[in-house]
């Protein structure tokens, strides 16, 4: 695309949409510069997350998993089970009913994991609106190339018109000549 052309569709796109936003200024900038637009947006995020951020990720997806629930559950069975009724026939259980201890444990547990998820949550609604800023710009350059083809083919229909106009013309010259011909 020759340089006046995109100044071209640049203007042309702020006389339909209005004023340029700054993720648009960026996007015709890269155009211009002729750099390429699409990209990893999920490698690019990772490679900024933290230590922290990748193990609270690590966290969540295992606290979400079928594998967690599975284990979780049959820890608590066991722990009931053991308190219940095997150290409780040698007066021995160390949580017994109402499992005061277990308790003190699912809330601390729950209090840790839950601020885990949420902020595991936040990353991924953050890393859903870079996917859909480039998303955006990604659909903005092929609209933009969509234009370019439909100027192409206007340009192209235009040149065959006068092409035909141009051969239709010769044609009457010579039926006009034939004719003229004929009568004398």
């Amino acid at each position: 695309m020759t340089q006046p052309h995109q100044e071209q569709l640049i203007k042309l796109f702020i006389e339909k949409f209005g004023s340029l936003s700054k993720q648009e200024k960026k996007f015709f900038h890269k155009l211009l510069q002729r750099e390429e637009i699409a990209s990893n947006t999920n490698q690019e995020f990772d490679n900024t997350l933290t230590y922290g951020q990748r193990v609270a990720d690590k966290v969540a997806a295992f606290g979400g998993s079928w594998t967690f629930i599975i284990l979780f559950t049959s820890l608590l069975l066991l722990w009931i089970i053991t308190n219940t009724f095997v150290l409780a026939r040698y007066n021995d259980a160390f949580d017994p009913y109402p499992y005061i201890l277990l308790n003190l444990i699912l809330s601390m547990l729950a209090a840790l994991q839950a601020p885990v998820i949420m902020m595991s949550q936040n990353r991924q609604a953050a890393k859903d609106r870079l996917d859909a800023a480039h998303d955006y710009e990604v659909n903005l350059k092929a609209e933009l190339e969509i234009e370019k083809l439909h100027h192409k083919l206007d340009e192209l229909r235009e040149k065959q018109w006068l092409e035909l106009v141009e051969m239709q013309q010769e044609q009457i010259r010579l039926l006009t000549k034939l004719l003229e011909d004929q009568t004398r």
